[in-house]
């Protein structure tokens, strides 16, 4: 697993042994950033069931200003941490031990002055937690005005075009993962 574009691009970050967690592919992330292009830039950043880190510190190299990881296994951030000191990008960075499988409430209030742009939502695959995290993102208050969220999934589930002030902006598959990019609020993406 390497990171695939930006100015850390090629470093080698460590992952699971072991099937136990689903890194996202480097095909499938570099993918998603061809999908979402320079939009990065300077950008606050939610790796949400961040895993191995591998989607923020995408993001970190590319140019975003920071990013805050969520993971509920103590195992993947001590991983996070890894790969973090491994790049450079401690310092804007955060962690943060949540339980996601019951929705977002938990890390409401996350976003600075400027507000989360951009964010990852990777949760396990057909185990129902992915459109709860939808809704909660559609009507929080700390996504910036021009957020987009990439939710990914399983190929066979079904995300909906709506979901509250989100929509459906694009949806790729590769694999036996699809890729749906939402815009809050009615942007383009």
């Amino acid at each position: 697993m390497r990171i695939t574009g930006g100015e850390r691009r090629g470093i080698r970050l460590a992952s699971f042994k072991g099937g136990r967690i689903r890194p996202t592919s480097d095909r499938v992330r570099e993918a998603i950033f061809d999908l979402i292009g320079q939009y990065t830039i300077g950008l606050g950043v939610l790796d949400l069931f961040a895993g191995t880190g591998a989607l923020g510190i995408e993001a970190l190299s590319r140019g975003a200003r920071r990013v805050v990881f969520v993971d509920n296994s103590p195992e993947s951030l001590k991983l996070i941490r890894r790969n973090l000191a491994l790049c450079g990008y401690e310092s804007v960075s955060t962690l943060l031990k949540k339980d996601l499988t019951r929705g977002l409430p938990a890390v409401r209030g996350l976003g600075d002055e400027e507000g989360v742009d951009l964010v990852f939502a990777d949760p396990p695959y057909k185990k129902g937690y992915l459109l709860p995290i939808l809704s909660e993102l559609s009507v929080s208050s700390f996504l910036s005005s021009r957020a987009t969220i990439v939710a990914e999934a399983g190929k066979e589930e079904h995300l909906p075009d709506t979901v509250g002030n989100l929509s459906l902006a694009k949806t790729r598959v590769y694999g036996d993962t699809k890729i749906c990019i939402y815009s809050y609020g009615g942007h383009e993406t």
